[in-house]
């Protein structure tokens, strides 16, 4: 990785950094000799959340009595980090014990938590969560798929897509319409988990040009019968659950982004040290030297800024709703960025799937999209900019 011997804002331990070494073992162990394959079979197989599992690396945050570790966030952070370093950009296990169990833990009932979390935790199930439709895209508000209640359970109808761990869900926690005659679209929405072994329940793999290990998927819905008590929270509560979830899973997202910057970084400099041009180094010609150090300085800069933002959330006192989108936007645009730039640097090698920056570039292309597009932070900027409002007459 790249180093400018700043010293980390954030208070790492002794512990914390026995628990990484000891977590990056497992990772050059287990994960990182087969993720070519699995780049090949376009998925993460099952099994791989179980490994985690049992080990120890599954739901840190969570209670023990739930099978958690009950440990900070400075471990999860830990976690993005190591993967990240290694470029396992599409092992996305914490993405069902870290994103999204942490819906239930916060909204679910007492037998929700007591079915689902132990499970997650151990690796035996995965969860997906589902809220992207193909017509609306990033505005929730006006999703389509709908529930309707009849007695004891709800039948769902509708369809949803870019479904991260789509296919090696055990379950989903869908976003759906329970309310089509609300005042506000918003105050309409609803989460319900379903299994996604029931019947009516289809879904088919996306050919995507990055992130191939990860396996997206679309959702197909014809008169799925769930009960009930599968609803998650209050029944028509499901945005305002969405939104305050959003804000932790930005600044993760910001993480996951930054390690994808640093280690684009680190594979654009080695190449600038190794390839020869006219008898010299690459990284010797001016240009090179200016374009690196600028990432050198934008990466700085990032990094400095997602710590203090992780610090403020760790505090709890203040929102930084705001402050996320601005972390979110920067580093998957710089990510990608720097990317691009590998790629100039190793040139007709770069643009080889087997070559680590080739990945990188396609990949850090998904996180312009993922947790709200690049736009849709720039738009929350804006709104807290008081752009766009209507003037009062």
């Amino acid at each position: 990785m790249y180093n400018l011997e700043t010293k980390s804002l954030l208070p790492f331990t002794e512990e914390h950094e026995k628990w990484r070494a000891e977590f990056g073992k497992f990772l050059d162990e287990e994960i990182v000799p087969h993720y070519l394959e699995w780049e090949k079979a376009c998925g993460v197989p099952h099994e791989v959340f179980k490994k985690f599992g049992d080990h120890g690396y599954g739901c840190l945050w969570l209670d023990k009595k739930y099978g958690g570790q009950e440990k900070d966030l400075l471990y999860t952070i830990i976690y993005g980090e190591e993967l990240s370093k290694r470029g396992l950009n599409g092992v996305l296990t914490r993405l069902s014990s870290d994103t999204v169990a942490p819906y239930i833990y916060h909204h679910g009932t007492d037998a929700q938590k007591e079915f689902y979390l132990p499970k997650v935790a151990s690796g035996d199930i995965c969860i997906a969560i589902c809220m992207t439709e193909k017509e609306h895209g990033s505005d929730l508000a006006h999703i389509e798929t709908s529930a309707v209640l009849e007695g004891d359970h709800y039948v769902i109808n509708g369809g949803k897509t870019y479904i991260s761990n789509g296919l090696v869900s055990d379950y989903a926690i869908v976003a759906c319409r329970t309310d089509p005659n609300a005042e506000k679209p918003h105050k309409g929405i609803s989460l319900i988990i379903v299994p996604t072994n029931a019947p009516g329940f289809e879904r088919k793999l996306l050919n995507k040009i990055g992130l191939r290990s990860q396996d997206t998927a679309e959702y197909t819905f014809t008169n799925v019968v769930v009960p009930k008590e599968n609803l998650l929270g209050d029944e028509n509560g499901g945005f305002y659950i969405l939104m305050k979830h959003l804000e932790k899973e930005r600044l993760m997202s910001a993480w996951g982004t930054l390690g994808m910057a640093e280690y684009a970084f680190q594979l654009a400099m080695q190449r600038a040290q190794e390839r020869l041009v006219a008898g010299k180094p690459l990284g010797d010609y001016q240009h090179w030297q200016y374009t690196l150090a600028q990432c050198a300085v934008e990466l700085d800069q990032a990094r400095s800024y997602v710590e203090h933002l992780t610090l403020l959330f760790m505090n709890g006192t203040q929102s930084v709703n705001t402050q996320v989108s601005i972390a979110k936007y920067a580093t998957a645009e710089l990510a990608y960025k720097i990317s691009d730039i590998g790629v100039q640097i190793w040139g007709g090698e770069g643009i080889i799937r087997d070559n680590a920056i080739a990945r990188q570039y396609v990949d850090t292309r998904h996180y312009r999209l993922m947790a709200g597009t690049s736009e849709v932070q720039l738009g929350i900027v804006a709104k807290s900019l008081g752009l766009g409002a209507r003037r009062k007459k």
